[in-house]
């Protein structure tokens, strides 16, 4: 096996998104290269409410998919296709925006008033670009949960692991998305195909993560990769983006470590990107900005 060295740390960084919403970005609206098939992350936990409840007003999307996960509070939808409901704590939606969806978001808190969750966008290779729009609504107690002998526990949002599979699928980038929590002190190793691309998003605890891609060197007496350089201390809000192996190794800290894993095949794709919507060229970004002004955006 070889474990996957820290290619980038980074802390998410503060955003204003939607009709004022404060947020955290992780990554996303730049050269996104190193995550595909993946676009953007957001961590939109928050505790005051005059924070995020202007919501996500009516905004249309094309050529993605996003991923909607929540730890605490709800998020009221509603679409161009007549769609409504709620996703609320622990609830995960997968929208498929496909040839075009005009939709809104309009989070609300939990009688404590937070508001906690994560959005993920996944892009769509070219032949799925213009699909018909479709959603997969997933209820807390339908999210698969794992908790292995040493007390590592995961929930399986989307993808096959540890013999399970999660309750999304027919999705184009075959991704995994899992919410890891490992225990205070213990060091977890968890396979991930070498062929994708990875990434974890650390929201609660802190850890280090193992920066070899191989064996590493016999260390003097005392001495393990716990002390060799970097691995930097992981905290919460911290975005860990892996290079190739076989494995991500991350030992937990005294608080233990709860972060989403997320892996995916690269659709190595050129990407026309503006806002809301996500293409392959130049050219068809133009034309549904057009179709948006012209009233013809959503496919018949």
């Amino acid at each position: 096996m070889s474990i996957r060295p820290v290619k980038r740390l980074i802390q998410s960084k503060p955003t204003l998104e939607g009709a004022g919403v404060h947020l955290r970005r992780a990554f996303g609206f730049g050269n996104t290269g190193d995550f595909d098939p993946f676009l953007l992350l957001d961590d939109f936990r928050n505790d005051i409410p005059e924070d995020y409840l202007a919501g996500f007003p009516w905004h249309p999307h094309r050529g993605i998919e996003t991923i909607t996960y929540v730890l605490a509070g709800t998020v009221e939808h509603g679409d161009s296709l007549g769609n409504r409901g709620a996703i609320a704590a622990g609830d995960v939606q997968w929208m498929t925006a496909g040839s075009g969806i005009i939709h809104q978001e309009m989070p609300k808190g939990d009688p404590q008033g937070r508001m906690h969750g994560f959005q993920l966008w996944a892009n769509l290779p070219s032949s799925l670009k213009m699909t018909p729009p479709r959603y997969q609504e997933v209820k807390s107690n339908d999210v698969p949960e794992i908790t292995d002998d040493d007390g590592t526990h995961v929930r399986l949002v989307c993808g096959s692991f540890w013999g399970k599979h999660g309750p999304v699928d027919g999705i184009a980038a075959d991704p995994l998305y899992i919410d890891v929590s490992v225990a205070p002190g213990k060091r977890k190793s968890l396979a991930i195909e070498t062929t994708r691309h990875a990434f974890a998003y650390v929201f609660a605890g802190s850890g280090k993560f193992c920066n070899a891609s191989g064996p590493l060197a016999v260390p003097t007496e005392g001495i393990g990769w716990l002390q060799t350089s970097p691995p930097a201390d992981a905290q919460n809000r911290s975005l860990i983006l892996f290079d190739s192996g076989d494995e991500v190794t991350v030992q937990a800290g005294e608080d233990g470590i709860r972060f989403l894993l997320c892996s995916g095949q690269p659709l190595k794709e050129p990407v026309a990107w503006y806002g809301p919507i996500v293409m392959n060229t130049q050219q068809q970004l133009r034309q549904a900005f057009e179709e948006l002004e012209q009233g013809t955006f959503l496919q018949k």
